[in-house]
């Protein structure tokens, strides 16, 4: 899924960087608005999705579009990380990052059809 070369944070680094408790940040997990993956039993949301203390801009969204067309949460991960040479930053999530979203979003929209 994801390699090992992908930064990720435990949830309890997760809810230092937002300020929050950990039970916030796994509400955010099941309201969608963040995604994590298991790592030997635990669970760890990449770095890059977040950006400062709060949540890349357009990322909750973006998992909306993605759940919607029938991504599974390993399917939205692969698809974030994969290269697309013809987005700014080369993957979905870099892109997003630099502040494409409305991109990255009609991009994740089109596939749903």
């Amino acid at each position: 899924m994801l390699g090992p070369d992908v930064a990720v944070l435990s949830l309890g680094e997760v809810s230092e960087v937002l300020s929050l408790s950990v039970n916030k940040v796994r509400q955010l997990l099941r309201d969608g608005q963040l995604l994590a993956i298991r790592r030997a039993g635990e669970l760890y949301v990449p770095a890059d999705f977040l950006a400062g203390n709060a949540p890349v801009k357009g990322l909750a969204g973006l998992l909306t579009v993605l759940t919607d067309a029938g991504f599974s949460r390993t399917e939205m991960l692969r698809w974030l990380y994969s290269e697309d040479e013809s987005l700014p930053g080369t993957t979905p999530v870099n892109a997003l990052r630099m502040n494409h979203g409305t991109e990255v979003k009609r991009r994740a929209q089109a596939m749903a059809f």
